[in-house]
């Protein structure tokens, strides 16, 4: 084990402060898939706080504990009854909070390789833990790493329990109260289970559940891909056919607030758009007198290729490019959709649980070659768009 690897200083259970009145939730049939799936390893690097490490944690454990309460669910385990139907019993069991030192490390030594340090791994209880073990394990784990000029906080969460929407408003909420917040928190999770996604079949599950369908140990290269917010621009420009300029990036920007449905939809957010107005004008006071910039668009332009995507484009064709195919092998690029207002009738913006499916695009790998990023961006833009109501039942 190498000298860098942190070394465990504390573990205890934590509980909601407050007890759940929230029944068994029926998984979805966007979870139970999950069930042969890992934990999901999410986490947030800092630089070292001006207060002692010992001080910061009982400060997390509060707000974690707090938080807990509003996302009684994580505190939980899974549960089959009789029938074979797989629920989340809320039932304050806790979740695992883990306190480690790797004070021999720096965040240098985590961000300037292009691989992924091997520590990271060690920064998240739960490694390859398969997520039907949450029948008789924590449904999450968090772990704080102190670092020689930083910390770590690391979560690992079962991801037959939550996508990754749900578990970013859980850990935005987390920071929130963390921070001290005390007024009413933002963007309160939905635990209804009364959609399209609650189903009547049973899924059936060998003994002792399922297994991961591949050689967890087979040996992996994890690379780092850094794209500056210009290069992402650039992209998304050609992609759309249009010249990229400086101005761009305040309307991008200003997209991308007024764009946003689920903000736009919520009551809390409103001094939001008070400051995209603002935004707006001052973009136009500084640009009314500036030259004017031209915009190339073809007749054909219909609809707006998101950076997502754009960036998505690229990575086919260089990964399609990297595995030198015949041009007649049919390559596949997945992408996962969130569902939740794309069903009908919608799901609220922060439902709890998995709303996403896989929206596979298909294409030879000779017109992923020969066609250029833009072609390839129209495709999985197609493919995302046409991912309606209908088409969420029929993967259902």
């Amino acid at each position: 084990m190498p000298s860098s690897s942190p070394t465990l200083f504390s573990k205890c259970t934590i509980i909601p402060d407050q007890k759940s009145t929230i029944g068994n939730l029926k998984l979805s049939v966007s979870d139970l898939p999950m069930l042969s799936c890992h934990y999901i390893q999410k986490g947030c690097l800092f630089t070292k706080p001006s207060i002692p490490f010992h001080n910061l944690i009982p400060i997390i454990k509060t707000a974690l504990s707090r938080t807990l309460s509003i996302f009684p669910p994580l505190a939980g385990r899974l549960t089959t009854d009789s029938d074979g139907y797989v629920y989340l019993t809320c039932n304050d069991a806790g979740v695992d909070f883990i306190t480690a030192v790797a004070t021999e490390l720096y965040i240098h030594d985590l961000l300037s390789t292009t691989d992924v340090n091997d520590s990271f791994k060690e920064f998240f209880t739960f490694d390859r833990k398969v997520s039907y073990s949450g029948h008789y394990s924590p449904i999450m784990a968090v772990q704080v790493t102190e670092l020689s000029d930083g910390i770590f906080i690391g979560c690992a969460v079962n991801h037959a329990v939550t996508d990754g929407t749900s578990f970013w408003n859980f850990f935005n909420t987390f920071a929130q109260l963390c921070r001290g917040a005390n007024k009413c928190i933002r963007n309160s999770p939905s635990f209804r289970r009364d959609s399209v996604l609650i189903s009547n079949a049973v899924l059936r599950l060998p003994e002792g559940g399922p297994v991961v369908t591949f050689n967890a140990d087979a040996p992996i290269r994890e690379r780092i891909f850094s794209f500056s917010r210009e290069s992402i621009q650039k992209l998304k420009a050609r992609a759309n056919n249009r010249r990229w300029t400086e101005n761009n990036n305040a309307v991008e920007l200003m997209q991308k607030h007024m764009n946003d449905h689920y903000n736009n939809n919520n009551s809390n957010n409103q001094k939001e758009n008070g400051k995209v107005a603002a935004l707006i004008e001052n973009w136009f006071k500084n640009n009314v007198n500036s030259k004017q910039q031209t915009v190339t668009v073809t007749e054909t332009e219909t609809v707006e290729i998101s950076s997502f995507q754009s960036l998505c484009a690229l990575l086919w064709r260089a990964v399609t490019r990297a595995r030198k195919f015949h041009p007649s092998k049919t390559t596949t690029f997945r992408m996962a959709v969130n569902c939740r207002h794309r069903v009908k009738p919608e799901l609220d913006s922060f439902y709890f649980g998995n709303a996403i499916q896989s929206v596979p695009t298909y294409a030879s790998a000779g017109d992923v070659m020969s066609k250029d990023i833009r072609w390839c961006a129209e495709q999985l833009n197609k493919n995302v768009k046409a991912h309606d109501n209908v088409m969420c039942v029929m993967c259902s």
